[in-house]
């Protein structure tokens, strides 16, 4: 300890049978060294310990909640007082006390559950000898259960009257100040829970999401796609050309891969004679942060025999269009200022190259010109490899100078061959494959296409890949024996997509950044 500093002087009585009086001493010094010793966590512990002087627990489990805060507010909250007074039912209900106004021997506050806020009521005339006590040391933060009737204030405000409050968590830390919400972004990403308790946009949009992966679940079954599940962890990282994270199993003494993407493993039950599944779960990939990636993110993947990646297209229309009518009541939705029109029939269909000069603005002779290519490239501050080919160069030029102009929905098809390895060969022009990429406000929302099912095709296309991948290339794409024997049986002719579930969510909720949308996005580790 510094000699300037004086020792922490104790807020706790030892002697206090609890083991919660050692630990509190222990946290306050922790804290003193580390933090700096807020003097209002100093006296929320000292009443903490009051409580334990006095035989209250601080974290008991015996209270039963009988109602949530909306069943009070939707079934009372237009009564007036006099036909308050004369209801007499009782309500239990329990919330985290989100504020707090002391009047002498009468409490004011406000308790929130996850449905609402209720303002509450206790005066010491109506509360046991415990009651009062806890009453005394209540902080904002707590959680309690209380019961009693409801009546009107004053100034109108639909109050719940304790006859019985009991504390059932003691919240050790203060909430942020005034109850106005977290406005450091690290904090808010990295302390979700406190997020949660005080920023009710937060709130909003994580119940949104859990709308939003609900419908689509439902939208995929009453179309009769089945359910399925498959490896998360792989002997070969495959489905899709990232960097995978690398595990290791000890039973097997077996090197693994966190799965890219489910593709390889829906498309053998495609062989195995399931026509339509659908897996919406996380995939890894070992990339780049930033406000459009995770590492770790969600994903739905569905695959649908006897089909094209034509009536792909319809059906995402389809799928946008319910989405969006259930989570924002319109297929017009408004994001980051833009109206963006997702209703079926207005979505834009335009090929890859045809977007290469239509809205990229390069001519066709310049975008074939390999020199001039990769210069342009390189001077708009984009790497490239010595050995890159000329569609992995026009793919960059597309995201450079495509990608952020496709604000309303955009089906982008008919991808060069080399960038797509698992996908169909377009029968008129085979250099080409039937493919397309789903853009809304700028960035890409979903990746489809007809699938390859022709195992020679897929070897060859195998073997350009591994050869890139000894070349350098770590996101390229492994040779996968056992999918070939599978294709071997024979896959039926169908497509297959991928709908990006964070990206989904930022559309449909108005948000900027993914980690808005991630309940714990991927940090540095604070200590």
């Amino acid at each position: 300890m510094d000699k300037g500093k004086k020792p922490l002087r104790p807020v706790v009585r030892l002697n206090t049978k609890s083991p919660h009086a050692a630990y509190f001493t222990s946290m306050l010094e922790s804290m003193a060294a580390r933090e700096g010793l807020n003097e209002v966590l100093k006296n929320r512990v000292s009443k903490a310990c009051d409580l334990l002087d006095a035989g209250i627990p601080l974290f008991p489990n015996n209270f039963h909640k009988q109602y949530h805060v909306a069943h009070v507010l939707e079934g009372f909250g237009d009564m007036d007082a006099e036909a308050l007074v004369r209801h007499e039912e009782s309500f239990a209900l329990a919330g985290r006390i989100v504020s707090l106004r002391s009047f002498g021997k009468v409490l004011f506050f406000h308790i929130m559950d996850e449905s609402g806020r209720l303002q509450c009521y206790a005066a010491k005339e109506n509360l046991n000898s415990t009651a009062c006590l806890v009453v005394k040391k209540l902080e904002v933060g707590d959680i309690v259960g209380i019961s009693g009737r409801l009546f009107r204030t004053k100034t109108g405000e639909l109050t719940l009257d304790c006859s019985g409050v009991t504390l059932l968590t003691r919240s050790m830390r203060p909430l942020p100040e005034k109850y106005h919400g977290l406005k450091d972004q690290e904090i808010r990403y990295r302390q979700r829970y406190v997020d949660l308790i005080v920023t009710q946009r937060t709130r909003e949009i994580f119940q949104k999401r859990s709308l939003i992966v609900r419908e689509f679940r439902r939208f995929m079954e009453d179309n009769n796609f089945m359910e399925v599940e498959t490896p998360m962890m792989q002997p070969l990282p495959g489905g899709a050309t990232a960097r995978p994270f690398a595990t290791h199993n000890h039973a097997l003494d077996l090197r693994l891969f966190m799965r890219i993407a489910p593709e390889l493993y829906l498309k053998r039950l495609l062989v195995g004679g399931f026509e339509k599944v659908f897996e919406l779960n996380r995939n890894f990939r070992n990339e780049g942060i930033d406000t459009r990636h995770n590492p770790e993110f969600t994903m739905c993947e569905f695959y649908w025999a006897y089909a094209t990646f034509e009536d792909l297209m319809s059906f995402t229309e389809r799928l946008f269009a319910h989405l969006a009518l259930e989570v924002c009541g319109a297929t017009v939705i408004t994001y980051q200022g833009k109206e963006i029109d997702l209703t079926p029939g207005r979505w834009k269909r335009l090929s890859f190259y045809d977007a290469l000069s239509s809205i990229g603005g390069h001519a066709e002779h310049f975008y074939n010109d390999y020199n001039k290519l990769r210069a342009y490239i390189r001077e708009r501050g984009e790497k490239t490899t010595e050995n890159e080919s000329l569609q992995k160069l026009q793919a960059k030029l597309f995201d450079l100078d495509v990608e952020d102009k496709l604000v309303q929905p955009h089906f982008i098809y008919h991808y060069p061959t080399e960038i797509s390895p698992l996908s169909r060969r377009n029968n008129e022009r085979p250099e080409l494959t039937d493919r397309f990429e789903l853009f809304i406000v700028g960035r890409e929302i979903a990746n489809a296409f007809s699938e390859l099912n022709d195992p020679v095709d897929q070897r060859m296309r195998f073997e350009d890949q591994v050869r890139e991948k000894e070349a350098g290339d770590e996101e390229a794409h492994s040779m996968d024996e056992d999918y070939l024997r599978a294709l071997e049986y024979g896959m039926p002719p169908a497509a297959g997509e991928g709908v990006g579930i964070d990206r989904l969510v930022m559309l449909l909720t108005d948000c900027p950044s993914i980690r808005e949308v991630i309940l714990f996005p991927l940090l540095r580790p604070e200590f």
